[in-house]
């Protein structure tokens, strides 16, 4: 078998999210006819992390098998032609050993949310940011996220439907800058647990407007109780940029 990994890019705005779904349309979904159109060969494809739906990639990184060798410049070019009109890229192709697992040879996630912060609504912009018309104070926020590095129990952002054994995460880099009307939000970590980054940020919210101070953050995360954690940020603000290998 000849094993191949895949960068990909795509807008989640249409998808389900990464994983096959019975009744609606997702990213994996797209790829895996694609190969098939590409090669005539049935494949399971698997991803560095399970985006969810509406959740966009810029570097998401997947491999998957065929019997046949193809060279790695065909197979991009092909996945691409094949892959329209979905929103969904192949950036880069490369042939790879039987031991790389896009999943499980990751050694670090990266992610970026992006917060559109001004009083006139997003238009062109309104399936890629959050639209928060309120001032946020970006230091502040930046100085809460400060507070949760590291490894923690991070239970209060964690999903109830969260499938993770433990809720150990080990978060090696949260911080917040303003560029103009946006506040990006960066975290990066060898793995995060379901909606973690979104929970963050919907909490880190509460911290730019004030009705927390950024030490309330670090008490939120150390309650290890859902209840406590501010609503989700939207998934149309979140980017999976980048996996290190």
């Amino acid at each position: 078998m000849h094993r191949f990994k895949l960068t990909l890019e795509y807008d989640g705005t249409p998808f389900s999210g990464w994983q096959r779904q019975s009744d609606r349309p997702s990213v994996q979904q797209a790829l895996e006819q694609a190969i098939f159109r590409m090669s005539g060969e049935t494949v399971a494809t698997q991803a560095a992390g399970r985006t969810d739906a509406g959740v966009h990639a810029l570097g998401q990184v997947a491999h998957f098998e065929l019997s046949k060798p193809w060279d790695p410049f065909r197979v991009r070019e092909a996945l691409n032609y094949h892959l329209r009109p979905d929103p969904v890229a192949v950036v880069a192709a490369e042939a790879v050993g039987p031991a790389f697992e896009a999943r499980f040879s990751a050694k670090a996630r990266h992610y970026e949310y992006r917060i559109l912060n001004r009083r006139a609504p997003a238009v062109i912009e309104r399936n890629y940011v959050w639209h928060v018309p309120m001032p946020l104070d970006a230091e502040a926020m930046n100085k809460a996220a400060g507070t949760i590095l590291g490894l923690h129990d991070f239970t209060t952002f964690r999903s109830s439907e969260c499938q993770a054994n433990s809720p150990l995460r080990t978060l090696d880099v949260f911080s917040v800058r303003r560029e103009n009307e946006h506040i990006l939000v960066t975290a990066s970590a060898r793995s995060f647990l379901h909606h973690q980054v979104r929970s963050m940020v919907g909490s880190l919210k509460l911290v730019g407007e004030g009705k927390w101070a950024p030490e309330k953050l670090r008490a939120v995360l150390d309650a290890r109780d859902r209840s406590k954690c501010g609503a989700m940020a939207p998934a149309s603000g979140l980017f999976f940029t980048m996996v290190d290998y």
